[in-house]
């Protein structure tokens, strides 16, 4: 479930808006959008901690409630806050590395793997359809720092989270969160290199550069978790009895 949140961790939805951000407004529009992104990236991290401390206590709508409400008082924190790339890069990995820190470890537990749904894939796709749309439509009355910060809105991982909430309980929930975490890392490489690079590359450039790099970092993202879990697992001794999961 971890790598599962690892591999959704890329930037979906924020790719193609750039891209069209970039194509109707220009290169210096979508540069600036870009590092709205990543200080969204803060809002992101919000939702995640406020997910998984509402999740202890309460169950999935309330946990997504407080998620987004977390989110929203993130985007107006960050929206006075106007920064350059590098700037907004180290206060998005900042917010991330923070958030793995807090994040519970809920003991690993060997399941059969959760038959992914027939409208996940479409969902997905609808999603980022009606995100583009929504947010280049109103990215002139917006601007470009604000409409960045919009575009990190937290859909698929809410979703996901959710689901995977109410059929496998609060604890896998809370590793498909940590992976997201994880995959974010290559969604701030991916905007990082849109913001520094597109008036230079041009947009064809740029966005290629964007993809190879976080797909790199995406990859390494991946192998260190697989390498966790294998950790994990052979300094697990097997449980015979069922306990409270340990989130120390």
């Amino acid at each position: 479930m971890r790598i599962g949140g690892v591999v959704a961790g890329l930037p979906v939805i924020a790719g193609p808006i750039l891209l069209v951000l970039a194509l109707q407004h220009g290169s210096a529009f979508a540069s600036r959008a870009a590092a709205g992104v990543l200080l969204g990236m803060v809002g992101l991290a919000a939702f995640v901690l406020a997910y998984v401390a509402t999740a202890k206590w309460l169950s999935w709508p309330s946990a997504v409630g407080a998620a987004y409400t977390a989110f929203a008082l993130a985007v107006v924190a960050m929206r006075p806050l106007s920064v350059g790339a590098l700037s907004a890069l180290i206060i998005a990995c900042g917010a991330l590395v923070l958030t793995l820190g807090l994040l519970p470890r809920p003991r690993r537990v060997d399941t059969a793997p959760l038959a992914p749904a027939r409208w996940d894939m479409p969902f997905r796709a609808a999603c980022t359809a009606v995100a583009v749309v929504t947010v280049t439509a109103i990215a002139t009355t917006l601007g470009p720092h604000l409409s960045g910060l919009v575009t990190s809105f937290p859909i698929i991982t809410a979703v996901l989270s959710v689901f995977t909430h109410a059929h496998r309980g609060r604890d896998e929930a809370i590793r498909l969160l940590r992976g997201f975490t994880v995959g974010f890392f290559s969604y701030a490489a991916f905007c990082f290199v849109v913001a520094t690079t597109i008036r230079p590359l041009g947009v064809s450039g740029c966005f290629a550069l964007a993809t190879v790099l976080a797909l790199c970092v995406q990859a390494a993202a991946v192998a260190a978790s697989q390498q966790h879990g294998l950790r994990a697992r052979q300094i697990t001794p097997p449980q015979n009895d069922v306990s409270a999961p340990d989130y120390t």
